[in-house]
């Protein structure tokens, strides 16, 4: 585990956190403090990439186009 705070990683850090914590809690070598604390640790890390999965995907919804089909650039998440 890292000691960067979660809502600070990108989603490809958290990503790469969650799957190493997933790693050691199958292993099952973790003492039972240590995997209450790592399940803990997974589920922030778990939302962490669900938000920014999800920002992402209202980045994307937001990419207007053209007549052509052509993007013209993106609209404000806020704006409406």
């Amino acid at each position: 585990m890292t000691e960067t705070p979660v809502e600070q990683m990108s989603f490809e850090q958290a990503m790469r956190e969650l799957e190493g914590v997933v790693d050691q809690l199958e292993r099952g070598d973790v003492a039972l403090d240590a995997s209450i604390a790592l399940y803990e640790r997974g589920a922030a890390l778990k939302k962490r990439c669900e938000d920014e999965l999800k920002r992402a995907e209202e980045k994307v919804a937001a990419i207007t186009l053209d007549a052509n089909g052509t993007p013209k650039g993106t609209q404000p998440l806020d704006a409406g």
